[in-house]
């Protein structure tokens, strides 16, 4: 066991080499070295180190992956949120920490060790992943390890077992390297083929294999206008800039132009000039526009995606269904406003979460339709393949983060959704980073930063059905389950009295 101060210096370094591995760091093994320094530094520890340890290891890293958010509403939110992700790490520590006591009590043996251990640790890790990515307000999915692997050697196993698996599949084999090592009374030669074996394992199964099934050519327009919340713009400024940025493509052949979150900040259901822009696009490009702007219905506002055809107008429409808490909507205002009135203040959207479907049918080619945060909502992108969807529309609006990591570690993550649902993924957004991504997670096209500009592709379609996306949240539910309920036994075994040797008397 490290002594306290070393721990600490450990769950430190953690933080930023953790980070590494992840956009725009894209030093994939570091990750895997992040991971590996506060497991170590949970060895041995009793409950209240181990929470500290968890919670300086949370903080570590939290403070560094997601700095942008300061960029919007300042240093506040950005300590707060990391400070919430940080006591979920804590308690995920603490539980580690019994694992390491417990566990390996009750399986002492050299097998024991290695076949057990490890998966109850990697199984509690997944646990608290899972918990703190759906609670409290919808959750915090946006650290989750298995989000550097995008382009790492285990991102094919997303196709089989999705985010929250390979998060359990990357902690497995950290812990098992590290149990390896530590387990001298076992045979060198045996912990080496054991944990080389179970790593050749995880990098040689190949990626879910995807039928591809049509294609559909598609333009998708980035107008880098001034999308920021906080911008000084002018009504329809934005509309404006999403026009510009598509015209030069008027008369290209496409089956639909897909405009990013917030492409117009006029409702052409209330707005005659931005019913006409829209009839513009969609009659000079002959097909539907899609296309972000807020709407109004009775005292409730949405974040919604229009389909948009000339001639007709909306023919359908999609509401955000995870709005951002504390960015798009403050829950329980009333409460929280007193602590903070100035920041709760700035915030005057109140988005309604959306309970429409989460697909267009775009004149035959059904679309999963998705906005911005929904992205990483598990639950939300595999509707849109349960419902139908032949291909998924990101649309985002990174404006609010600048030229910080956010973008990229948003693309990260529309990248894993194409494999893991096998399908492609276009992510448009008002600045960047928009990209074009097959089922395989390769890239077809991606366009530079705040520049105005588009992507027109034809795109591959597919209707494969992936074992992640059947499995759904089973995978957490197993591996997650198993590791709480492997700590739950194994502290009843300790605590157990043991029975008493008797000497014979004679």
């Amino acid at each position: 066991m490290l002594p306290l101060w070393a721990a600490l210096l450990f769950a430190a370094a953690s933080g930023p080499i953790m980070d590494a591995g992840f956009p725009d760091g894209y030093l994939w093994p570091l990750t895997f070295a992040g991971i590996a320094l506060v497991l170590v530094s949970l060895i041995g520890r009793r409950p209240r180190s181990a929470l500290l340890v968890g919670f300086v290891a949370g903080l570590a890293f939290y403070f560094i992956h997601i700095d942008w958010v300061s960029l919007f509403l300042g240093p506040l939110p950005m300590t707060a949120l990391s400070v919430l992700e940080s006591l979920f790490v804590a308690v995920g520590a603490l539980l580690i920490s019994l694992a390491y006591r417990w566990c390996a009590a009750l399986w002492s043996t050299g097998l024991g060790r290695l076949g057990m251990l490890p998966l109850v640790v990697s199984g509690i890790w997944t646990a608290r992943e899972a918990i703190e990515s759906v609670w409290p307000y919808g959750g915090f999915a946006w650290g989750r390890v298995a989000i550097s692997q995008s382009e790492g050697p285990l991102a094919h196993l997303f196709s089989w077992i999705g985010i929250s698996g390979v998060t359990f599949v990357m902690v497995w084999i950290v812990a098992l390297a590290v149990e390896a090592v530590r387990l001298t009374s076992f045979p060198r030669l045996a912990r080496v083929t054991v944990a080389v074996a179970a790593i050749a394992l995880a990098v040689v199964v190949p990626a879910f294999p995807v039928a591809l099934q049509g294609t559909s050519t598609i333009a998708a327009v980035q107008g880098n206008g001034k999308a920021a919340y906080f911008d000084s713009r002018q009504p329809g400024d934005l509309l404006t800039a999403q026009l510009r940025a598509t015209e030069p493509l008027f008369g290209t052949k496409v089956d639909m132009v897909v405009w990013p979150e917030g492409g117009s900040d006029l409702d052409p259901l209330e707005d005659a000039t931005a019913a006409r822009v829209f009839d513009l696009v969609s009659e000079q490009m002959n097909a539907p526009l899609i296309a972000g702007t807020i709407t109004q219905r009775g005292e409730l506002s949405y974040n919604t995606s229009l389909l948009w055809k000339a001639g007709e107008g909306v023919t359908d429409y999609y509401d955000k269904k995870h709005p951002v808490p504390f960015g798009e909507y403050v829950p329980n205002r009333a409460f929280w406003e007193p602590f903070a009135p100035d920041l709760i203040g700035l915030i005057g959207r109140e988005y309604t979460p959306g309970t429409t479907d989460t697909v267009f049918d775009i004149n035959g080619v059904i679309a999963g339709i998705n906005i911005c945060f929904d992205i990483t909502d598990d639950d939300i992108m595999r509707t849109s393949v349960q419902e139908g969807a032949q291909v998924i529309l990101a649309q985002t609006n990174n404006a609010d983060f600048g030229k910080t990591d956010e973008s990229v570690q948003q693309l990260a993550i529309a990248r894993i959704r194409a494999m893991e649902l096998g399908r492609t993924v276009v992510n448009v957004s008002t600045v960047g980073t928009s990209a074009m991504i097959r089922p395989d997670g390769s890239t077809i096209v991606q366009l530079p930063t705040y520049t105005a500009a588009a992507m027109v592709e034809t795109v591959p379609l597919s209707t494969t059905v992936t074992p992640a996306s059947i499995a759904g949240k089973g995978i957490e539910y197993l591996v997650g389950g198993f590791g709480l309920f492997a700590v739950l036994v194994a502290g009843l075994a300790a605590r157990s009295p043991r029975p008493r040797r008797v000497r014979a008397r004679g």
